[in-house]
């Protein structure tokens, strides 16, 4: 058995305490969410997201990422968690799915279209696959990642996302016009960068200041693809 280790280390908010987040060998789920403020259709999907705080497998089994896309801006009220990347991103997955459209809500687990939500089918359970250790350690301003993998791939990447949790908007436009929308795991930003195992260790520091994080998502894939390998996520102190 091959053990290989990365690390990556990033700036993330002055004056945290320490944070240790730390999955088993055990595969642990990354569920990524699609959605707009803009769409009319998404509250109840954020709303089932938010729900999961409550779930025990929060953390432990699944970790959440609401990824807000900008393709509904343009219908009169822009979303100010919106990026063109997660726009790109949920395409690219799509492209992988040899499909040529996106929706919101849009659910991907580890990397493959989900529509259980749709039917009230509760999350699938990761299973007792080895999936290897995956360990962030965040202390003041920086934050390591170390991954441990069983499967020999040489190249592997890190991405990083600062949550927002219990956040609200006022929509005063657009199909959800009046209403108080609330959201949570929301993606602040993702960063990604190539982990490698020259001397056993590798460093990148990165700007990387979000006030407004809660939490973090942090998951690991082969390099150029889109499926997790493993991820680990939890609230910041």
């Amino acid at each position: 058995m091959r053990y290989w280790w990365g690390f990556v280390l990033f700036t993330l908010v002055s004056a945290r305490a320490e944070t240790t987040l730390r999955s088993g060998p055990e595969r642990v789920s990354l569920l990524e969410v699609y959605t707009s403020e803009g769409c009319s259709s998404c509250p109840p999907a954020e709303s089932w997201l938010t729900g999961l705080q409550r779930d025990g497998r929060l953390w432990k089994e699944i970790v959440p990422v609401a990824f807000h896309v900008d393709y509904w801006d343009n219908l009169g009220w822009k979303d100010r968690f919106a990026k063109q990347e997660y726009t790109s991103r949920q395409r690219e997955y799509s492209m992988a799915w040899g499909t040529s459209s996106v929706y919101t809500p849009g659910f991907v687990l580890d990397g493959q279209e989900w529509k259980g939500w749709f039917n009230g089918t509760p999350l699938p359970a990761p299973g007792d696959r080895l999936a290897g250790r995956l360990l962030v350690k965040i202390e003041g301003q920086t934050a390591t990642i170390s991954f441990s993998e069983i499967s020999g791939v040489k190249e592997m990447e890190a991405h990083v996302v600062p949550l927002a949790m219990d956040v609200s908007s006022d929509v005063s436009a657009g199909e959800n016009r009046g209403r108080k929308l609330a959201h949570s795991f929301v993606a602040l930003d993702i960063i990604s960068r190539k982990l490698s195992d020259k001397n056993g260790e590798s460093t990148v520091e990165l700007p990387f200041e979000y006030p407004t994080a809660k939490a973090v998502a942090v998951w690991v894939t082969p390099a150029g693809s889109v499926r997790p390998a493993q991820a680990v996520g939890g609230f910041l102190r």
